[in-house]
């Protein structure tokens, strides 16, 4: 039986707001992570990707399941936060791991 446990590389990755670059269904993906959890069962990422090679118009939303994630690296760059949804919404998970603080809640942390 396999745990359902975070991946500490996403979780640092998000704590961090560092870009990542990972292939996914065969395709490099650039993103920023936002949400790490279990929904429906499985250990799945939230990632705003920016960047590489999707079969949607990018810059796009993509719910990825981490055991099919491979050759997940941090790159230089950071992002400034949480950025909103389309909807308003955040997706319902069944358990959250992290989620990126939003960009006008870390301005201000860091202004103290």
């Amino acid at each position: 039986m396999r745990l359902l446990q975070p991946v500490p590389q996403i979780v640092n990755a998000i704590e961090q707001t560092r870009v990542i670059r990972l292939i996914y269904h065969d395709k490099e993906r650039i993103l920023e992570p936002h949400d790490h959890g279990i929904l429906n069962g499985s250990v799945q990422l939230l990632g705003y990707q920016t960047a590489g090679s999707s079969s949607r118009p990018i810059p796009n939303w993509l719910l990825m399941k981490t055991d099919e994630i491979s050759d997940l690296t941090w790159l230089d760059g950071t992002f400034p936060g949480g950025r909103p949804t389309s909807r308003g919404q955040h997706i319902r998970w069944d358990v959250l791991f992290i989620r990126v603080k939003p960009a006008d809640e870390r301005r201000k942390a860091a202004a103290r």
